[in-house]
């Protein structure tokens, strides 16, 4: 079995104690891909180095709408050289969450449309955050109407009808732990009939734990669990379900 989680935050403090335990407990259980995400620009930077320490590990650099309030211009150029490194494969996260709101919508959404025309110029997938914004973050897409897209709604929350509509976009779909809670008959319907090509699965580690170990740190080994939820709803065995997903993002990322 080779897992790929597709977003973690391995460079957070969360992991600082036992990184390198972390990494290899994953790649010993079947987990031989991790796309290590940042958040802002010197986040990006931590995150970016994680991924020049191990072969396994590659990164994607952007602002995530919470900390969308804090980009200015001089932090995004600086940001926007780190996409040449060999190693980021992907822009983000960037997106738009109205739950929390920490930086005001119109804000996050200037930010968006900044990852929007990095998008079309360095032609590296996006890795978008989303919540409780869907509608406006479609009306988005629509209205730069360069579909289709390539990139993936991360730790999707939605939806199957909401699913479909991003998928029709040219978007992936990642799943994480939340789909294995006990609560979320919705989210399940919606990787039951996410295409079998634009499925991918995820920790967003160190959050966001399975259901056998909700409440506590994730760490990318548990996705496992995650995938055999995924296999169940897809009616493939998790060995199946490892490989198209992984597939899926090599093919996404351009990881050979």
């Amino acid at each position: 079995m080779n897992l790929f989680d597709t977003h973690v935050h391995l460079h957070f403090p969360q992991y600082d104690a036992d990184r390198p335990e972390v990494i290899r407990r994953a790649l010993r259980g079947g987990v031989g891909h991790f796309l290590n995400i940042g958040t802002d620009l010197e986040d990006s930077r931590r995150a970016l180095a994680v991924a020049d320490e191990y072969p396994q590990v590659y990164a994607a650099v952007g602002y995530h709408p919470h900390e969308a309030k804090h980009a200015r211009e001089a932090e995004l150029a600086e940001l926007e050289k780190l996409l040449s490194h060999p190693k980021v494969v992907a822009i983000g996260e960037v997106g738009l969450d109205y739950f929390h709101e920490h930086s005001p919508r119109e804000t996050q959404a200037k930010i968006l449309w900044t990852f929007l025309a990095w998008y079309e110029q360095y032609r590296k997938p996006m890795i978008l955050h989303c919540r409780d914004a869907y509608e406006d973050l479609f009306r988005i897409f629509q209205e730069h109407d360069k579909a289709p897209y390539r990139g993936t709604l991360h730790c999707y929350s939605s939806h199957a009808a909401n699913m479909k509509k991003f998928v029709d976009l040219g978007f992936h779909i990642s799943f994480g732990g939340a789909l294995t809670y006990k609560k979320n008959d919705a989210l399940r319907e919606a990787c039951a009939r996410c295409p079998g090509d634009r499925l991918l699965l995820e920790t967003d580690g160190p959050y966001l734990a399975p259901q056998s170990r909700r409440g506590r740190r994730n760490e990318p080994l548990y996705m496992i669990e995650t995938a055999e939820r995924a296999a169940k709803l897809h009616g493939m065995s998790v060995q199946e379900i490892a490989k198209r997903t992984t597939a899926n993002a090599r093919s996404l990322f351009g990881i050979c």
